[in-house]
């Protein structure tokens, strides 16, 4: 059975981020797909120094934080949903740090992703779900991993989004096509 990973790059476990997952979760589980999720747990998050270590282990040499645990995930599902709360215009920056982390160790050392099929939804209220979503759709180009791609920006304003909830639908029905064609 495939796996996909939903990420909440949120530390909120029941807000809209989290909400968004589980209508990802229901409709992929729904056709077939397990999923694994994985919490941004709120602790702090480390950027990365560029010190080298992750050359020769695909892993982050600072193990304080979540980072390699979120490596592995990636590295035993099939594909991968990153969902991230609009704060400031842009995704969560703790989840930036960590991103930046974890696509530099098995990616940039290894192409150790490539060929996955990822996608990024962005929560928010107003503005800033597609320059969001651009910049976690980056670190799946930058790792050769195709991006799944709705009818729509995968934009989600919360419970009352009936557009957005659609969307979401259509992203995951997408993700399950492009999984049986690989």
């Amino acid at each position: 059975m495939k796996k996909v990973l939903l990420v909440n790059g949120s530390p909120h476990k029941n807000g809209n981020t989290a909400e968004a997952l589980r209508i990802l979760e229901k409709e992929l589980n729904d056709k077939g797909v397990d999923t694994v999720r994985f919490q941004l747990d709120g602790r702090p998050v480390r950027g990365c120094i560029a010190c080298g270590r992750c050359t020769a282990t695909h892993r982050c040499a600072f193990a304080d934080d979540q980072c390699n645990e979120l490596i592995e995930k990636l590295l035993e599902t099939d594909a991968v949903i990153i969902g991230t709360p609009v704060y400031f215009a842009g995704p969560n920056g703790a989840l930036c740090a960590l991103l930046d982390r974890a696509f530099y160790a098995a990616a940039n050392f290894g192409q150790l992703l490539a060929g996955k099929p990822a996608a990024a939804i962005a929560t928010c209220w107003r503005a800033g779900a597609t320059p969001s979503i651009d910049r976690i759709n980056k670190y799946f180009t930058f790792s050769q991993m195709p991006v799944v791609s709705s009818d729509y920006w995968n934009g989600y304003l919360g419970a009352k989004d009936v557009f957005g909830t659609n969307v979401l639908k259509t992203l995951a029905e997408n993700t399950v096509k492009m999984l049986e064609a690989l």
